[in-house]
């Protein structure tokens, strides 16, 4: 083999043996998410239903206020109101 072919040679193995530990990695990263998401998921369970601190009626009130929010945005949209020229 001349030098260009053993370069070649270590190049391949070198990134597959990078490959596979970020590979491994993501999976790990992967299945700690996995983890996570079922344990917030039972807290969250055992909140609402277990009638801990939030409260369906709360969640739906803070659902209905980003809401409001977004229509009186938009509502606005055409009309500028500024109180330093108001005062003119």
């Amino acid at each position: 083999m001349d030098g260009v072919q053993k370069l070649l040679a270590i190049v391949i193995v070198s990134l597959t043996v990078l490959l596979v530990i970020v590979g491994v990695q993501v999976v790990l990263i992967i299945l700690d998410l996995r983890r996570a998401v079922k344990r917030l998921n039972s807290i969250l369970e055992d909140a609402i239903f277990g009638g801990g601190l939030i409260r369906p009626e709360k969640l739906t009130g803070i659902l209905e206020l980003f809401g409001k929010k977004r229509t009186l945005e938009k509502r606005g949209e055409g009309e500028v109101h500024d109180s330093s020229r108001s005062s003119e």
